[in-house]
């Protein structure tokens, strides 16, 4: 029985992951620790866990949390939070995954680039673990994810971004510099903490565009894009957010090299995925919207080509809070714990 503790276990992310594990037959949470709500069982929180989850929220400084043995530690917390405590876990033989960007990158020079971007200290405070970390998405570090001992969960954005843009990266196809991500995300990707632009009035019937002047996700798509290709890609990111609750739609552009057809397109992506259970690839005329990914763990792609103007065109859909944060932290889970990929996660979404 695979053994968790998760730290910051009230906000979006870590409520969606102990929905996930109550669920999952090898996996037991031990421990659960917020800095709000301490004293309270999380089923006092959040009812719907009543009966599933009555474990009490405790403070980090608890002995029962210092305690609670454990195979992995999540840190469903904000930046530079897990990196300080990250050394002593690894101490006591757990392994670490991190919701943030802490660990998503694995040079100090990486980290500084997303760091400043995100008005963050460039500096990191464990760069001594930078390198024997793995980056998160499975789709592509699956290996890597199986030997780390520190794991930094992708970007929600980025995951959407990187799983639709990746085959055609590895094969080369489109002009590196051509590449526009037009994303929407419903209203939980900004968490749990308020905030005035998300009160009902200021959201209901009000859709925009934020961090135009730079989002952190930019920094991850870029890596891993050119990682895929073999040379720099960049990429024109404009990031919405619509009057919905949950959900990511990314539309995405690149210039084509040389023309193709949809059905050959089509047919590639299906190749490079064929060993990723949670990757489904459609043609255009596919009526996939994101209902179809909603409280799943899938990311559904349609891949066309637009011939009239030569131009790959992929909509991405993931459910935000799923393969975009609880769904992906449970895969990386399973990988770093041995236990098959898909184990707690392969679900069909609910209609209507």
């Amino acid at each position: 029985m695979v053994k968790v503790k998760i730290i910051g276990a009230t906000g979006y992310g870590g409520i969606g992951l102990i929905e996930l594990l109550t669920q999952h037959p090898e996996a037991q949470i031990t421990a659960l620790v917020a800095r709000e709500e301490v004293g309270k069982r999380i089923s006092d929180v959040y009812p719907h866990l009543d009966g599933f989850c009555d474990l009490p929220i405790l403070d980090a400084a608890d002995p029962r949390a210092q305690e609670a043995p454990a195979n992995v530690v999540v840190f469903s917390t904000p930046d530079r939070v897990g990196m300080y405590e990250a050394e002593k876990i690894l101490e006591t033989g757990a392994k670490v995954l991190d919701f943030s960007g802490d660990f998503r990158f694995t040079s100090q020079e990486a980290y500084a680039d997303y760091a400043i971007r995100h008005g963050k200290d460039p500096v990191h405070a464990a760069p001594q673990l930078l390198g024997k970390n793995a980056y998160g998405l499975a789709e592509l570090h699956r290996e890597a994810i199986r030997k780390a001992e520190v794991v930094g969960n992708p970007g929600c954005f980025a995951c959407s971004c990187i799983l639709g843009l990746s085959p055609a990266a590895k094969a080369a196809w489109f002009d590196p510099m051509s590449v526009i991500c037009d994303c929407k995300t419903g209203v939980s990707g900004a968490g749990k903490k308020l905030a005035a632009t998300f009160h009902y009035p200021a959201r209901y019937e009000n859709m925009n565009a934020y961090k135009m002047a730079g989002h952190q996700h930019v920094c991850e798509v870029e890596r891993e894009l050119s990682l895929q290709y073999g040379e720099p890609v960049r990429i024109t990111f404009t990031a919405h957010v619509l009057p919905i609750c949950r959900g990511i739609m990314s539309t995405l552009y690149a210039q084509l090299k040389t023309p193709m057809t949809e059905e050959d397109a089509v047919a590639y992506y299906r190749t490079f995925y064929k060993d990723s259970p949670f990757v489904r690839v459609y043609g255009s005329k596919a009526p996939i919207g994101s209902n179809c990914v909603a409280r799943t763990n899938f990311c559904d792609l349609v891949v066309s080509v637009d011939t009239r103007v030569n131009r790959l065109r992929v909509v991405s859909y993931i459910d935000n809070l799923m393969k975009g944060q609880a769904g992906s932290a449970l895969q990386n889970i399973n990988l770093m714990t041995g236990l098959p990929e898909t184990l707690g996660l392969m679900r069909s979404g609910m209609y209507p």
